[in-house]
């Protein structure tokens, strides 16, 4: 949620191209100490020296969570259809014309082993959807709604009677379920990732920049599950760093098949194409293990969503195309209605909460109730945010001065760290982001959005760059991605690439998912919500 002059509540991140199967299995993990290898690698790049350790036998993690994911899809599938129909149906005769109460309970049964197998051809336990993004959740609620659309279908052309309450409740409550029990498995496996476990080990080969780019990506995202394990670079001397990284240095561009040995990587990831000869890629293709290993390319092209990029055989060449941000008149008016609909609910359900505040800022400290302030919004209009006063009367006149004390009157994010202009409810309510509570009326007045880049002052915005000025192409919002993805923590790099990546790939998906996390950041605001 935004402020008077700080950050407020608000992946990005380079995507990974697969070109092989999917591995279903993990090297232990590669023991580093500050980005060196445990055993030492001769300076001979075509050889590993001995001195390397063996490995123990590779974890079949993908194998282990997809099946721990499919025991307990079995176990909700169970639970719903069969709670579904005692719930619906009792235990004894349903009195309804068409099946009786045997048949249900073997229909009951078939409809789970449908739906459970429907998910797993739909793949949707694969290592290549799980942990981060929609993907996951897309698929588990699309698939059952072809499951039941499919069954719909097959009683009417064979005129099976089937109680219709039976079926309307198992479907949402077995997705809605689902989703949950998705949702657990899914903080699990990114505290695992945390500790650089469940993560496939990436060897990344090109050249030395590229190399840094894709690991800092790759670092900004441990959760999607690559953790570098080394790299290959053009002669490269092993043994040393990467130039401005921790990663080691396992070879030159003829070493990959060593370097992959050395240290048990699973995946090979091509950061840049320009120092390799025609037909590489596919000899490091063929000396993979198939089902085992597997290649990835890392097209030095970030922050952009996956609908927006599409692999297309031409002539022998996968051409990717990354479509240019369109925005068409369907989403803008799904966009517009929800923060219409969402927002009057909002004002309802916290329309107590609204009058406290009220009384606290009129009571504790002299001046007005509502702070209204010139920023500036969609495509450079400029609006007045309504904001509860947080700050003492003539805060303005003050704001120069103590970014010039600071050191920070250059940059284009005006905040003062320990200001003291904040009154003593005022901390409180920015806190808890409750000063911005107002701002829902100007999502109903159509000048502000529920989600969206973070309103600027126009002195602000004066020292965009021209990246930056592309957040002015959609509405501002009370809250963002930036916002709810470090708050006042970030840089204002960061936060800029935030924007620029919601702001190129919205979807209503990802607004709804982002109003999740700033439920969240509300109540658990931490030690940066200032």
């Amino acid at each position: 949620m935004t402020s008077d002059d700080r950050p407020s509540l608000g992946d990005g991140g380079n995507r990974l191209t697969e070109t092989s199967l999917t591995t279903d299995w993990e090297p232990q993990p590669t023991r580093h100490s500050e980005g060196r290898l445990s055993g030492e690698v001769c300076r001979d790049n075509k050889q590993a020296s001995p001195d390397v350790a063996p490995r123990r036998g590779p974890t079949k993690w993908r194998k282990i969570y997809s099946r721990r994911v499919a025991a307990t899809d079995l176990l909700v599938l169970i639970w719903v259809v069969y709670g579904t129909q005692i719930g619906w149906l009792g235990f004894g005769n349903p009195g309804l014309d068409g099946l009786d109460i045997v048949s249900y309970w073997a229909f009951s049964a078939f409809l789970v082993a449908t739906w459970f197998c429907a998910l797993s051809l739909a793949d949707t336990r694969s290592d290549r959807v799980i942990g981060k993004e929609n993907t996951e959740y897309v698929r588990v609620a699309d698939t059952s709604l072809r499951v039941f659309g499919a069954l719909a279908i097959a009683a009417f052309l064979m005129r099976v009677d089937i109680a219709r309450g039976f079926l309307l409740l198992s479907l949402p409550i077995g997705i809605i379920v689902l989703l949950v029990e998705r949702w657990l498995w899914r903080q699990w496996l990114v505290s695992k990732r945390a500790l650089g476990q469940f993560s496939a080990h990436v060897l990344l080969v090109g050249s030395e920049g590229s190399v840094v780019q894709i690991s800092r990506e790759l670092n900004r995202a441990p959760d999607a599950g690559y953790r570098v394990v080394g790299a290959c670079v053009p002669r490269g001397q092993v043994g040393d760093l990467v130039p401005g990284t921790e990663i080691a240095i396992m070879g030159d561009l003829d070493s990959i098949e060593n370097a992959i040995a050395a240290t048990d990587a699973d995946t090979v990831a091509i950061t840049s194409t320009g120092d390799l000869p025609p037909g590489r890629i596919k000899q490091i293709s063929w000396g993979l293990a198939a089902g085992h290993q597997h290649l990835v390319l890392a097209p030095s092209v970030t922050d952009i969503a996956g609908p927006r990029i599409h692999a297309r055989p031409v002539a022998g060449l996968p051409l990717i195309h990354v479509e240019t941000p369109r925005f068409s008149a369907g989403q803008r008016f799904s966009k517009r209605t929800f923060d219409i609909l969402f927002s009057t609910v909002l004002l309802i359900v916290l329309f107590p909460v609204l009058l406290l505040v009220a009384i606290l800022v009129k009571t504790t400290s002299r001046g007005p109730l509502i702070f209204s302030h010139e920023r500036v919004g969609l495509k450079g209009q400029s609006f007045r945010v309504l904001k509860f006063r947080s700050m003492k009367q003539g805060a303005d006149r003050e704001l120069a001065a103590l970014l010039a004390d600071q050191g920070t009157a250059d940059s284009p994010l005006f905040k003062v760290r320990n200001d003291p202009r904040i009154t003593q409810i005022g901390r409180i309510l920015r806190k808890y982001s409750l000063d911005e509570l107002p701002q829902l009326f100007n999502v109903i007045a159509g000048s502000m959005s529920l989600v969206g880049p973070r309103p600027q002052v126009a002195a602000e915005v004066a020292l965009y760059s021209d990246a930056a000025k592309r957040r002015l192409l959609a509405r501002p919002g009370i809250t963002g991605l930036w916002q709810v993805s470090g708050r006042s923590s970030l840089a204002w790099d960061d936060a800029v690439r935030l924007d620029l990546y919601y702001v190129e790939n919205w979807s209503l998906l990802s607004d709804i998912a982002i109003l999740a996390k700033t439920l969240k950041a509300v109540v658990r605001p931490g030690n940066d919500a200032v």
